[in-house]
């Protein structure tokens, strides 16, 4: 428990160098009511319980006044951390791209963060506007960047914000950099030592974007059909112009766009979570592909680098496909389409995704690898042709873009479903042949979201101390704690159970307060009269898998 005097004089300190207006009138309101109000006082000591860290490449959290909230003067602090690591990796006036999406205080965050590189030594420039996180990755490589900066929160909340730090080869940071980064940060103890500039930074103009859209091309098959009809919403983000700029280079049809979700808006007003994952998202794409009857609906999440799909099933009916079947539908493509042997040929996906990319991989004669969650350790294998991980992101150029980019997606699942359309058929025929060839991979996720972030660690723990024997009447045969590493994984924590005909890992996420639990199933199927039988008994065992987990987590 913090004292409340040395609380009170922690809070003045940082009020007294936050450079902005808004959160030092939040943060004065605090300190001045604390005293007597308990609430303040547990509201001021929560923001002064540590400081943000970096997680997933870097920061995120929820807007306000302190080091445990999102604001100018931890964003201060990290382009300085920033600055001081690539100063000190030889980079004394490397070219730093930062990029930002169209959440509240994203535009200010990039200013300072401009403002910081420059007053550095460092060379700075700054996207043209709110623009897709993929962007800012392709812009890195395509400039000779020593570092990028992508100010989002992606899909959280509204009332988050977050800040991406990607090194010179385009990808995210990962050990040791990002503790080397942290360092750097702690080193800084007061924003009156970190000189900022008033000017000197670059303005990017179009032509950055323009390149990017040029390098959208190299994703599709000459020739290739581009007839299928698509519903798409930008879940009132940033994606909008820019997917529809590569959808009419590549002559598909206009999309016919969710209106109420089109345009930028940080309050995300039509959705509990801006995310197409999150139950009721999609119900206005749903509500608009009933009157335009496409192909597929396509979703972005609000800065553009995940892609949702969805198709009809029946007469106004729509079924999202989970992130495993996209991803599996487009490794299939690839393979069809035909992958060069003098490129890059290896397909990689995270841990959490299903088994079925591994299958299709040595089907082909393909390199494989898994890697831990996220991209920025899937898009540093060796030899990347395509990588993707279950929470709808998908790398299909990764000489282009080393990161999940949900333009080139819904480029290339378009280009699939418009050459399923010549021949009659559709996304779900193609996920029945792959169910045909290599069994029926079925997948689901148990996601908790919590308010006590210790609730987590007491789960974790939980299933650490006592290991299940079985689950969904399936033994358990090999139970790996990830935090040991495994003989191609460095350390992390989850766990991961291996059962016959089954595979469950548990971990906490790195983006959100939420345990998560990835569950897979995997049905031989003998013909196609088999296929609703496979379907029925994966639905019975996944949730039987979910029903026996939550109760051995106490979730």
């Amino acid at each position: 428990m913090q004292d409340h005097g040395e609380l009170i004089t922690r809070a003045q300190a940082w009020l007294d160098e936050d450079p902005d207006q808004e959160t030092r009138e939040e943060l004065a309101k605090l300190v001045a009511a604390a005293p007597g109000d308990p609430a303040a006082a547990a509201d001021l000591a929560g923001r002064f319980a540590g400081t943000l860290q970096f997680g997933t490449a870097g920061l995120r959290g929820e807007l306000g006044a302190g080091p445990m909230r999102m604001n100018r003067s931890v964003v201060i602090r990290a382009a300085a951390g920033l600055a001081a690591y690539l100063k000190g990796q030889g980079h004394t006036d490397g070219l730093v791209v930062i990029g930002y999406d169209a959440r509240y205080k994203s535009a200010d965050f990039a200013r300072d963060t401009a403002a910081v590189m420059t007053g550095a030594g460092l060379r700075a420039a700054v996207l043209p506007r709110p623009l897709p996180t993929p962007v800012l990755a392709f812009a890195i490589r395509h400039l000779g960047a020593v570092a990028g900066v992508e100010v989002t929160a992606s899909h959280n909340p509204p009332r988050d914000n977050g800040y991406k730090v990607y090194l010179g080869d385009g990808s995210q940071i990962v050990p040791p950099a990002d503790g080397e980064i942290a360092a750097e940060i702690d080193a800084v103890r007061s924003l009156h030592d970190v000189p900022r500039a008033d000017r000197g930074w670059q303005t990017l103009g179009e032509d950055v974007l323009e390149a990017y859209l040029a390098r959208t091309d190299a994703v599709l098959a000459a020739g290739s059909p581009r007839t299928a009809r698509t519903v798409y919403t930008a879940m009132h983000g940033v994606g909008k112009d820019t997917l529809l700029a590569a959808f009419a280079r590549a002559g598909f049809p206009e999309p016919v766009l969710v209106a109420e979700q089109a345009e930028p808006d940080p309050d995300f007003p039509t959705v509990a979570f801006p995310n197409p994952e999150e139950p009721g998202a999609m119900d206005l794409a749903f509500a608009t592909a009933r009157e335009a009857r496409p192909d597929l609906v396509i979703a972005n999440d609000p800065d553009a680098d995940r892609c949702a799909v969805a198709v009809p099933v029946g007469d106004g009916d729509w079924r999202m496909l989970r992130g495993d079947e996209v991803g599996a539908l487009l490794a299939a493509h690839l393979v069809r389409r035909g992958v060069s042997p003098d490129g890059p040929r290896a397909f990689a996906e995270s841990i959490v995704s299903s088994s079925l990319l591994g299958r299709i991989a040595e089907a082909a004669g393909l390199p494989y690898e898994e890697t831990l969650t996220g991209f920025k350790w899937i898009a540093r294998v060796e030899g990347l042709r395509y990588g993707y991980e279950e929470a709808l992101g998908y790398c299909v150029d990764p000489e282009g873009v080393r990161d999940k980019d949900g333009i080139t997606a819904a480029l290339l699942i378009t280009e699939l479903a418009s050459a399923l359309k010549a021949d009659g058929r559709t996304l779900l025929d193609l996920l029945d042949d792959l169910a045909l060839e290599h069994g029926l991979h079925a997948t689901d996720q148990l996601s908790v979201r919590v308010e006590d972030l210790s609730l987590i660690a007491a789960a974790m723990r939980r299933l650490r101390e006592r290991q299940p024997e079985r689950l969904a009447g399936l033994a358990v045969t090999r139970a790996e704690d990830l935090t040991k590493g495994t003989d191609t994984l460095p350390p992390t924590d989850g766990l991961r159970y291996t059962l016959d005909g089954a595979r469950v890992i548990v971990r906490p996420s790195g983006t959100e307060p939420k345990l998560k639990c990835y569950l897979e199933v995997v049905v031989p199927v003998a013909d196609r009269s088999g296929l609703p039988g496979a379907h029925e008994k994966a639905a019975e065992l996944l949730a039987a898998l979910k029903r026996d987990l939550a109760a051995a987590a106490g979730i």
